[in-house]
């Protein structure tokens, strides 16, 4: 029998096996999004002091299912400005790429099928997690299309909001990998939940390891930020902008309705069972069971047990989407942006220096003690306190009228008229101009000339 994580257990399957795998994922991914859903009710629920969806089903478990069903057999409106064909193609797309993401996630280890021994996964190749990634960055393509061809203003800004969205925390996502793939040696999914079995021949404290090593450990600062870049790349609270109620109604999927809404809706929740699945598999050890489980039970990481941990770490993972949807407010855009840009990716840049530099003096067997640890802690929190330090606050408006422009405008008299943040009018550049030399006289009064006065009023 081949060795777990061997790229050589791949491509061997008959006809009949890889459809029961096809049919298989397809199924766990359904399952999995319809208990999200009820999961997600239940929590904010309760966190809300409130039951929750507790009808339909033991414990409202079919809640789910009713709405689904629902959403099915309600009537379809297709908006008469709308483009038919990119409007129909466009939650296809969405949907497509949030299934084929999940074909290279390793489930568990290799098990028999009816007689034929094969792993719990539906392939595998050298690169697959770039090929998750790409499945990602492809989805995102549907979210475009989808408010370009709703013929309408507020879907088209939540596509555009989207694709900036995604290009922003794509980067980030990918350069936290880049961690796993400089300390596993591989981009296979199936070959990082192994290295993660066997442990490194030397940590980053320089300390040889020979249990189980997770990665969201070791490589704790790419943990963070690869699950702050999955919210954002998933569209969920804070980082909703694309769905904004308040400002774009519903987003890019304002014109949809019945089946082609259900796609999104589907796509979306399987998007968040994707990341927390490529997480499970590149931070926390994949199917294998966590260590206490292990020393107690010698047989926790073999048969069909292995996708029992697996769900089990999703899980956990989606708690977390929901616990942060319940507790935060929606970010503003610009500091949305801002976070992705001017935090996010220049720390990881300085993380990804120091584990190369670290790994490449380990490699030249030169000693790594516990002091060059600190010193390249010291400058990833230096880079980070760099990044984060608030800017001076810039001198507040003057209360009164004297500190504005004449006109009410920005950048002088060639700028454009903006409300000033004090909320009072500015002077009209049409009202005759107070001065210290001389008041205003009044129009018709006795003491001037009113032909005099209007024309100095214009």
């Amino acid at each position: 029998m081949l060795a777990a994580g061997s790229l050589d257990q791949f491509g061997h399957d008959p006809w009949w096996l890889v459809l029961v795998k096809i049919v298989g994922i397809f199924a766990f991914l359904v399952v999995m999004t319809l208990f999200t859903i009820w999961y997600e009710r239940r929590v904010v629920a309760y966190m809300q002091h409130r039951p929750g969806p507790n009808r339909n089903g033991p414990f409202g478990l079919l809640q789910s299912l009713a709405d689904g069903l629902k959403l099915g057999l309600k009537e379809e409106i297709i908006p008469k400005m709308a483009d038919k064909v990119v409007y129909f193609i466009a939650p296809v797309i969405s949907a497509t790429c949030a299934f084929t993401a999940f074909a290279v996630m390793p489930l568990g280890p290799s098990v028999s099928w009816f007689g034929h021994h094969s792993p719990i996964q539906l392939t595998d190749v050298p690169v697959a997690v770039l090929l998750i990634l790409a499945c990602s960055s492809m989805g995102v393509y549907g979210v475009v299309l989808a408010g370009w061809a709703s013929g309408s203003t507020y879907p088209l800004l939540g596509g555009l909001r989207s694709s900036a969205q995604m290009i922003s925390y794509e980067v980030a996502m990918g350069l936290s990998i880049v961690a796993v793939f400089v300390e596993s040696g591989s981009m296979s999914t199936s070959e990082i939940v192994d290295a993660q079995a066997h442990g490194n021949a030397i940590n980053l404290f320089g300390w040889h390891t020979t249990g189980p090593s997770w990665y969201a450990i070791l490589l704790i600062p790419s943990f963070l930020i690869y699950f702050v870049s999955a919210v954002g790349e998933t569209n969920r609270a804070p980082f909703d902008l694309p769905e904004a109620e308040s400002e774009l109604v519903g987003g890019f999927h304002t014109e949809y309705s019945s089946f082609k809404f259900a796609m999104f809706f589907l796509a979306e929740y399987i998007n968040m069972v994707t990341v927390s699945g490529l997480c499970t598999t590149l931070f926390l050890g994949g199917w294998r069971a966590p260590a206490p489980i292990t020393t107690v039970w010698a047989g926790a990481n073999s048969g069909w047990w292995p996708v029992l941990w697996f769900t089990i770490k999703v899980l956990l993972l989606l708690f977390v989407f929901v616990w942060l949807r319940g507790t935060l407010p929606r970010l503003r855009y610009d500091q949305f942006m801002r976070f992705g840009w001017k935090a996010l990716i220049p720390i990881n840049l300085v993380w990804i220096l120091v584990l190369s530099g670290l790994r490449t003096l380990q490699r030249a067997s030169l000693e790594t003690n516990i002091k060059l640890f600190i010193a390249a802690a010291v400058i990833v929190v230096l880079g980070a306190v760099w990044v984060l330090w608030p800017a001076k606050e810039k001198p507040a408006t003057p209360t009164g009228l004297e500190g504005l422009d004449p006109a009410g405008r920005v950048g002088g008299a060639e700028g454009f008229p903006v409300p000033p943040l004090n909320l009072e009018v500015p002077p009209s550049p049409r009202a005759p101009r107070l001065t210290a030399e001389r008041e205003p006289v009044p129009v018709g009064s006795a003491g001037g000339d009113s032909s005099a006065t209007e024309q100095e009023g214009r």
